[in-house]
């Protein structure tokens, strides 16, 4: 029996024993075996992987190391020695369909296996580390990349990885659908408690160069995604520059995003390339505040909030958010300026000279004897997003000043079509109300619509800094237009206009010095011409154009002083920029005056030339001279002349402008 309980435990030992030994002897084959034998065979389960080619060229080894894992997840398995695989020379290669040459590469790959979770199914790597890494990504015009990796069926293992590190390294960008050619090399940092890697940039994009620099994390974290990855950036793109400080969440899908933000740029129209953004031509601009952003499939969120800046010699503020969504992205928010250059506004509709279009990134187009704006609408971009924005200045200087303030719009910019509702401001005492439409969703002409009142214009604000006009200038201007054109730019949207247009001044003071502080270099010679240089007291000034296909027509424009009453006909061509008017001063009473003729304005609105009637001149000094002869006081006939209809002129002008001016659809021609 003895005999046979000890024969039971020998074969009991015996295979414990082997089982034993099976580890150890797999161990010991493991520690020992020439992993590079199995090069040929890893690489290609990982070419089949990929469906693209790779190669482990250089030494392939196997080490056990105990893992450092932070305290959370320390156990008795830190004890534990895991496998730690270290790869020489690893080349991944473009996929078929692609030039040949290499996606990534790397002076050596490194990474630890748990085997605990290889009982599960489960490849679990806590750390890759790649040394001195090189990216080449490369994307065709046809769309066609090799960072795209395949789909691959359902498989029964799973992957888990967490982090990854990486060395002195560069990334190259080739990408013939956003014309990006740039490189990016990236160095390790150290003593820096905050960043790891340090990198810098250079290259092209849509041939502007582009060149930055920055900082960055050394760890990025795959699966801790609410751990922040830090981020310091200074680039510039062309005419743009921006400066970023913050960090992303979740990096590997850019899940969220804080940062302060500044943007600088000789235009805001510039950052069309880099956001996607639909914003006005400005002049240079720059701008800080807090972007923040949380990034999800088909509906991100993005806020500018709280930024201040410069736009010009003009200061804005406000919030501005962009919510991504089908078909079109929503941009809201609003700005605001506490003081706003008139002149600020000119390359909003391409008012600006050859010199500043240049240095604001756009073709010197404006012709030399053309004073109306040629500058092209970019209206293919306006269906590229919807937005609702509000914006008011509260105070609207220019270089001769005008009580301009208080402008408040909002731009409403929905498939394709602007709506400027409310264009509101005060100015000289009075207010000025309109509304505006450009309809550019066919990508092609705008088709525009302008409804205008300006109520109760005081002449006596006009010119605040003369006291010795502020109490005999004490008339008012209102004014009507109703307008509609179909065109590119300004010019050609006012050489195709159609509409009316009627203005009344009442009971006020005009003179050379009036005119020449507003700017009405054509009134001021016409003044002269007229009156000589003196203040005139106007008892009432009207006018009505009639506009058809961009050739503004006098129907009545006729001003009335105390001397006389000037009647102005003719026309102003605004397809060619031409002035042909005639303006016929009536002398009132029986008084001796100068020897008035007609005055003619012609020439362009740029150049405009201002002339008396020399014949009729001659011609009535000629008829003084020979009536001389014959009788003193007959020489007196053709110098004066009799008085006529101006005391109820006023009246009936008055009644004229209480008629609304009417327009016909953009495009259509007023019959």
């Amino acid at each position: 029996m003895a005999h046979t309980i000890s024969r039971r435990a020998k074969i009991s030992l015996a295979v414990l024993g082997f089982l034993l030994a099976i580890p150890a002897v797999a161990l010991v084959i493991v520690l020992n075996y020439d992993w590079n034998r199995a090069r040929p065979w890893l690489g290609a389960r990982a070419t089949e992987a990929l469906q693209r080619p790779v190669e482990l060229r250089g030494n392939l080894s196997l080490t056990w190391q105990k893992q450092a894992l932070p305290p959370q997840a320390r156990s008795w398995r830190d004890h534990i020695p895991w496998p730690h695989l270290v790869a020489q020379d690893v080349h991944v290669g473009n996929p078929a369909g692609l030039p040949a040459g290499d996606t990534a590469a790397a002076r050596s790959l490194a990474f630890s296996l748990s085997p605990f979770a290889l009982l599960g199914r489960k490849i679990a790597i806590p750390e890759l580390r790649f040394d001195q890494p090189q990216l080449d990504l490369l994307r065709q015009a046809d769309g066609r990349n090799n960072w795209t990796l395949p789909k691959r069926p359902p498989f029964e293992w799973r992957m888990e990885l967490e982090r990854v590190v990486f060395t002195r390294g560069t990334i190259k960008l080739d990408d013939a659908q956003q014309q990006i050619a740039a490189t990016a090399h990236v160095d390790t940092l150290d003593n820096d408690p905050r960043y790891g890697v340090q990198w810098t940039l250079a290259g092209k994009w849509n041939k502007q160069d582009i060149s930055g620099k920055g900082k960055t994390g050394a760890v990025l974290a795959l699966r801790d995604t609410g751990l922040p990855f830090p981020i310091q950036a200074d680039a510039k793109i062309g005419l743009v520059s921006v400066a970023a400080e913050g960090t992303l969440t979740n990096p590997a899908q850019l899940a969220a995003i804080d940062l302060q933000l500044k943007v600088a740029g000789a235009s805001a129209a510039r950052l069309y390339a880099l956001t996607g953004l639909l914003l006005p031509e400005t002049p240079p601009f720059s701008t800080a505040g807090r972007l923040s952003g949380h990034l999800a499939e088909g509906a991100s969120q993005w806020t500018y909030e709280k930024f201040t800046g410069r736009v010009g010699d003009s200061d804005i503020a406000g919030t501005l958010s962009y919510q991504q969504r089908q078909p079109r992205g929503l941009l809201t928010g609003s700005v605001h300026s506490r003081l706003l250059q008139f002149a600020d506004l000119g390359p909003l509709i391409g008012a600006d000279s050859n010199a500043k279009k240049e240095e604001r990134g756009v073709a010197a187009v404006q012709p030399a004897g053309k004073l109306l704006p040629v500058e092209t609408f970019k209206t293919e971009r306006w269906t590229a997003l919807d937005a609702d924005v509000g914006f008011r200045a509260e105070r609207i200087v220019r270089t001769k000043e005008l009580p301009l303030s208080k402008l408040e719009t909002a731009f409403h910019l929905k498939d394709g079509v602007l709506r400027l509702t409310p264009l509101n401001f005060d100015f000289a005492g009075g207010r000025v109300a309109s509304k505006a439409t450009l309809d550019g969703s066919s990508g092609e002409a705008v088709a525009a619509t302008l409804d205008a009142t300006a109520r109760h214009i005081k002449l006596r604000q006009l010119l605040p800094k003369l006291p010795e006009l502020k109490q005999a200038t004490i008339g008012e201007i209102n004014a009507d237009a109703k307008l509609t054109a179909k065109g590119n730019s300004v010019a050609t949207l006012l050489a195709h206009s159609n509409g009316e247009l009627k203005t009344l001044v009442n009971d006020g003071t005009v003179s050379k010095l009036l005119l020449e502080q507003m700017g009405l270099n054509i009134g001021n010679i016409v003044l002269t011409k007229l009156f000589g240089d003196k203040p005139v007291h106007l008892n009432c000034l009207a006018g009505d154009f009639g506009v058809r296909d961009g050739l503004a027509q006098t129907r009545y424009f006729i001003a009335d002083t105390d001397d006389a009453t000037v009647r102005i006909n003719g026309a102003v061509n605004l397809a060619s920029e031409k002035i042909d008017l005639t303006m016929k001063p009536e002398s009132k009473g029986l008084r001796i005056i100068s020897l008035r003729a007609p005055i003619y304005v012609r020439g362009s609105l740029k150049q405009p030339d201002v002339d008396i009637d020399k014949g009729v001149i001659a011609m009535r000094a000629g008829g003084a001279l020979a009536l001389g002869a014959l009788a003193a006081p007959a020489a007196l006939v053709p110098l004066i002349s009799a008085g006529g209809e101006g005391d109820n002129q006023c009246a009936s002008l008055l009644a004229a402008a209480r008629e609304k001016p009417k327009a016909p659809p953009p495009g259509k021609t007023q019959r």
